[in-house]
């Protein structure tokens, strides 16, 4: 293992705790690993951006699949997932979440989470795109992701497991040898602990979310930068698939200036039948696919991009008039109350969406027990790339994978125990070598992406997305080489460079994958070449900042890759 040296331009850290396991992150995945670590005794301390329930968990609305109702097993369960993934699941890794998956959400309920059920107190389960079976449970009609949250944070600390909040995660500690020793950290606020400090543990799990911040329309909230990605590259670890961001078909639509977090319209509407219409009332779906509004999120994205396209239309319509005012109040209350707010009332007309950028399917790489190729540092949820969601993650398998990928983190964590010595962090070098992005480099960034890498790419768009990138990039580096000047570290500059980090690598994979799959679409090469691409892309960082890549000879998805010459970048 040969870590790549590389750090943020970060002050020294001035306080430090002692643990066995961090987990940074307060989703679905990370507060699951924290909990499992905790109760086989290990000491366990949780990093998290912002509050406890501040993660991207608390905005899932439609719900977690599992194979719970009558009739549905996880053999039809995998079935779905591996057509929604478009060839490039690993099939051991979807088997292993649909079989374990069904368990793992009882123990959810068991914790605390309460799920809404029918009259006769089994499961409510609603069907979402994709899903040939209503598997979808859910809680508060529309809530789901807030429950979890809630249940999770009351269980962490009904059990007084360490927590340090508003805490940015900056890079992984290592030692002489390469193994994971803890993370330093820049606590926000007063507190405890302020400034940057430092969580020395032999286990280190990363739960960080996505990286939606990356362009300018996302589902994702504002702290959704790609940390936990960009660390990982720093300290020398596999980054896959990550070319397959998923656009949300139906978000929203605020203007076509609106930038940020946009309001998202849970597919659980299609699901229980809201239709997409266009102006003149049309239903442009039927007849594209067998499922119509509810073909897997690509599909749906793809066909409201094209129905906007040929009628020169900013946005489509989602219709549920038909519901009535009550299914609303019940079923939808969170999107009723979001639509009402921006004075579109869903009772009695239909809702403008557009697609926006909602869901990473590729990560940081790992294998069935959520280990990364640094040794002691874990993946798990929307930051890790497990090979269960291939090319498009089938709707709502995201929360059931950081569930039971986050156990099986802990299991493997408490079976193979911790090093008899506990790893000696390298210090840091006394001049970083790695330049800081300006605050407005993250607005340059967005409008970057969005205009070259988003739904709709092309081999020019990508290109001009990846030259001007690296002009961001070349020019930070310049500035320390010849000035000796960097932008000022703090939260901004810190997220920024987090954020042209995972975009370089996104494009870089984008440009590469000359194909269009899944959620992956290439108006230059609009067919799938199972041939030539049904494979996955491994991104990882050099030493002197250029990326390396590797292309797997299969789909298989082990945690390491048979030697193969690098394409510099």
């Amino acid at each position: 293992m040969t870590t790549t040296g590389i750090r943020l331009h970060a002050p020294a850290a001035g306080w430090s705790i002692a643990a066995d396991v961090v987990v940074v992150g307060s989703g679905v995945a990370g507060l699951t690993a924290a909990l499992r670590c905790e109760a086989a005794g290990l000491r366990t301390v949780v990093v998290t951006k912002a509050r406890l329930d501040d993660g991207s968990t608390r905005w899932a609305q439609g719900g977690i699949a599992a194979a719970l109702g009558e009739g549905d097993t996880p053999e039809q369960h995998l079935d779905d997932t591996l057509v929604a993934g478009a060839g490039l699941c690993d099939e051991d890794a979807v088997r292993l979440l649909v079989t374990e998956g069904p368990d793992a959400v009882r123990r959810l309920i068991e914790t605390g989470a309460r799920f809404d059920e029918s009259s006769e107190g089994d499961l409510e389960l609603t069907r979402e795109g994709g899903h040939h079976r209503r598997r979808i449970a859910h809680a508060g009609g529309d809530a789901t992701g807030a429950e979890i949250s809630r249940a999770l944070v009351e269980a962490v600390r009904a059990r007084g497991v360490r927590t340090v909040e508003n805490a940015l995660v900056l890079d992984l500690l290592t030692d002489a040898d390469g193994r994971t020793a803890g993370v330093t950290l820049h606590v926000m606020g007063e507190g405890q602990h302020d400034g940057v400090g430092a969580v020395h543990a032999p286990a280190v799990v990363l739960a960080t979310g996505g990286m939606g911040q990356v362009f300018s329309a996302t589902t994702n909230p504002s702290v959704s930068t790609g940390d936990g990605v960009a660390l990982a590259l720093r300290a020398g670890a596999e980054v896959s698939d990550l070319e397959f961001v998923q656009f949300h078909p139906t978000v929203l639509f605020l203007g076509p200036d609106a930038e940020g977090q946009q309001p998202l319209v849970s597919e659980a509407v299609r699901g229980e039948g809201a239709h997409l219409i266009d102006a003149d009332g049309v239903r442009f779906m039927v007849g594209q696919h067998e499922l119509a509004e509810l073909a897997p999120r690509d599909i749906v994205a793809k066909g409201i991009l094209r129905r906007m396209l040929e009628q020169d239309a900013e946005h489509m319509y989602l219709d549920g008039r038909h519901f009535g005012a009550q299914m609303w109040e019940h079923r939808f209350p969170t999107i009723l109350a979001a639509c009402r707010a921006h004075g579109i009332d869903p009772v009695t007309e239909p809702i403008p969406v557009a697609p926006a950028a909602h869901y990473a399917s590729g990560g940081v790489r790992t294998d069935s027990h959520g280990r990364t190729t640094v040794p002691g540092l874990y993946a798990c949820g929307e930051v890790a790339c497990t090979g269960v969601h291939g090319a498009n993650r089938l709707a709502s398998n995201s929360l059931l994978e950081g569930l039971v990928y986050a156990e099986r983190i802990a299991d493997d964590i408490v079976a193979n125990g911790l090093p008899a010595r506990v790893p000696q962090p390298v210090p840091h070098p006394e001049i970083p070598e790695h330049p800081l992005q300006t605050p407005e480099a993250r607005f340059a960034i967005q409008r970057i992406m969005t205009g070259g890498a988003g739904v709709l790419r092309s081999a020019g768009s990508l290109a001009k997305a990846a030259d001007q990138l690296q002009r961001l990039h070349t020019d930070a580096r310049e500035a320390l080489a010849e000035h000796g000047k960097t932008a000022e570290a703090g939260v901004d500059t810190w997220e920024a460079t987090n954020l042209l980090c995972v975009a370089r690598v996104l494009v870089t994979a984008a440009l590469l994958r000359e194909e269009t799959r899944g959620c992956h679409w290439r108006e230059d090469r609009p067919e799938r070449d199972d041939a030539a691409w049904r494979r996955h892309i491994v991104v990882t960082l050099n030493p002197d900042r250029t990326l390396a890549v590797q292309i797997t000879d299969t789909t298989h998805f082990p945690t390491t890759l048979p030697p193969q010459a690098p394409q510099e970048q």
